[in-house]
């Protein structure tokens, strides 16, 4: 059976800050072999002192991107724009975060999510005794849905996919291509129960100790696609803009 709920009673967290000992003080039901610990980046940033002081957002937002892949302006002037960050991950202003957050400071993601998830799976097994996985979360779009939804951008101690393919289904055929991305599956199922607005950043899951596994497992890193196999490396508008550019300068 598969069991997820959030720790309550987690303070503010400030620069430097030791979250194995802040995650373990909330923690009510022992930490078990097999368990999954769900953090959402935000706190991992601020421990890790990610805040920076900024008056505009969108300068923050342009120092954190590495390729913009499209941008659009609003009717109202409010331009959003898709990027690629240092970390590899696309999505909506890099990751820069100005929520709960002091006036004049944003939030960036931790430098190595990864990292911080090996290091967390390591103090909470040294402290514990118990075989844990952590998984580190952002909250992202999607390609042509609506919304938002948490995904892993950092793990450590757990498979992030669980390979089905060489298996068969239901009705015996092979499968070939399932490779269900399971770091992202649960940091969306944690997100139920962390919440927006409730000050709930760290989750339990408890029933899939089959993903626990070493701390030198690939971490969330390996969830991005190669760049080679991206087949929408731009918006529309921007591969017709350079489509006709190209055009128009090889005609002359």
């Amino acid at each position: 059976m598969l069991s997820i709920w959030a720790l309550d009673g987690i303070r503010e967290i400030t620069p430097g800050d030791d979250l194995v000992r802040v995650i373990l003080d909330a923690v009510t039901d022992p930490l078990q072999d097999g368990d999954i610990v769900v953090v959402t980046s935000k706190i991992v940033s601020k421990a890790e002192g990610r805040i920076i002081h900024a008056s505009d957002r969108e300068d923050a937002i342009t120092r954190e991107t590495v390729r913009l892949v499209a941008s659009r302006t609003s009717p109202t002037g409010h331009v959003t724009r898709i990027v690629e960050n240092p970390l590899g991950i696309v999505s909506a202003a890099a990751g820069v975060d100005a929520s709960n957050t002091p006036e004049g400071t944003v939030l960036l993601l931790p430098v190595d999510p990864d990292a911080s998830a090996r290091a967390l799976a390591t103090g909470l097994r040294a402290a514990t005794g118990a075989h844990v996985g952590v998984i580190i979360t952002d909250t992202l779009g999607r390609a042509w849905r609506e919304g938002q939804t948490d995904h892993a951008i950092g793990a450590g101690g757990i498979h992030v996919f669980e390979d089905l393919r060489g298996t068969v289904d239901a009705e015996g055929r092979p499968l070939v291509v399932t490779l269900p991305c399971v770091a992202d599956e649960l940091a969306a199922a944690t997100d139920l129960v962390k919440g927006k607005a409730a000050r709930r950043p760290v989750a339990i899951v408890r029933g899939r100790a089959d993903l626990v596994g070493d701390l030198d497992l690939p971490g969330a890193r390996s969830i991005v696609r190669d760049p080679v196999r991206d087949m929408f490396r731009q918006g529309a508008d921007e591969a017709y803009a350079e489509g006709f550019a190209a055009g128009r300068a090889a005609a002359g």
